[in-house]
């Protein structure tokens, strides 16, 4: 009689994984929790693209041991009882798409939240999924525009994980939806919303984030489709040219970044008299330290102070249902000819009555 010495992870199911990528956030806002973040955020060579040697003796010997305590500062303003808002919206956000994607797909998608930088890691969101007979992966990384410094980053730790795998599953990454009707459509209703509560304002700014002006010249598509994305959701809410704005946030260091600067736009806005500004970050999935904070907090103040009389942020897509529906429909489009139930690609091992070990199944 023979003995069966299938593991448990082999059987006829595989499951056709979906990984949400987000930026990341340190564990609590602390200097030490922040520092910790910071030096694997700013150790990635597609975000920081200088001599890695002359980069390791600025990051270590200035920027660690000023810019965690100033951080740390910026992140207590905005933390929760749940702790790290875009950890905890991006985990809403998975969780209503695995019950989007299952509602409207009988077959068996399971999603996974990773941070590229920070917990949970790419590594443990792969390994869990691994561990559900993953046979086929789509890669969603939560920035509608494509920055190597973003989407291109997230390539390099999927495929460092990868790497290490004997057996990879078949694969395929999103690597923008900047003009993806359902998201423009999204954002455009996320304005009007706002738009009901109260009249809107003398002109919209569409602020992403910044980008160093060398990548873009460097061929980085980022800026164009920024310019995109603003235009579009402009055209669908009918706006004249006069009446919105694109700028840049959030730049770092001495360098020139992609302009206008969101600050010195909102400066110029309120010295040629508009005293009123709704401003949206249609670049960020969730709302994070870069709008809760900087935005909402700093950029407001600075606008009020400036003559301004309104200032109103309009929240990211966040869990929004139009969001979880955009995203479900983005996966599914994605995930076209991939049956999620198929023969395992993984052979069943057991034992003839000789104690020879044979295969039995067949791979797909």
């Amino acid at each position: 009689m023979s003995e069966d010495l299938t593991s448990s992870d082999t059987g006829s199911s595989s499951v056709v994984g979906v990984l949400l990528v987000n930026l990341g956030t340190p564990d609590a806002p602390t200097r030490f929790a922040v520092r910790r973040y910071l030096k694997e955020f700013l150790s990635d060579p597609r975000v920081i693209e200088y001599p890695r040697w002359l980069w390791w003796l600025i990051l270590n010997l200035v920027i660690l041991n000023v810019r965690p305590a100033r951080s740390a500062k910026a992140y207590q303003e905005i933390w929760t009882d749940h702790g790290s808002p875009l950890l905890c919206i991006s985990r809403n956000l998975a969780q209503g798409l695995q019950r989007e994607l299952h509602a409207q797909s009988n077959t068996s998608i399971m999603v996974a939240l990773a941070m590229r930088y920070g917990e949970p890691s790419v590594r443990s969101a792969l390994q869990s999924l691994r561990a559900q007979r993953l046979q086929r992966l789509l890669v969603v990384p939560m920035y509608p525009q494509y920055s190597g410094t973003t989407t291109g980053s997230v390539f390099d730790a999927v495929a460092d994980e990868l790497k290490k795998w004997r057996w990879v599953p078949e694969l395929r990454m999103i690597n923008a939806y900047h003009d993806n009707t359902e998201y423009i459509r999204a954002i455009a209703a996320k304005i009007t919303s706002h738009w009901r509560n109260q009249t809107p304002a003398g002109r919209l700014v569409f602020s992403f984030h910044g980008l160093p002006k060398r990548y873009f010249m460097a061929g980085d598509p980022y800026y164009g489709q920024c310019h995109k994305t603003a235009e579009l959701v402009a055209n669908l809410l009918g706006l004249d040219d006069e009446r919105w704005c694109v700028a840049f946030q959030s730049r770092f260091g001495r360098e020139e970044w992609l302009q206008p600067y969101t600050d010195a736009v909102l400066l110029d806005l309120a010295a040629r008299g508009v005293r009123s500004v709704d401003l949206v970050c249609p670049g960020f999935a969730v709302d994070c330290l870069e709008t809760l904070e900087e935005i909402d907090q700093q950029n407001r103040r600075l606008f009020m102070n400036a003559g301004g009389e309104r200032f109103s942020y309009i929240p990211c897509l966040n869990e929004d249902a139009m969001h979880i529906s955009m995203l479900a429909e983005l996966v599914l489009t994605h995930v076209q000819g991939w049956h999620a139930r198929v023969t395992s690609a993984w052979p069943t091992r057991s034992t003839d009555s000789n104690g020879t070990a044979t295969a039995v199944g067949n791979a797909v």
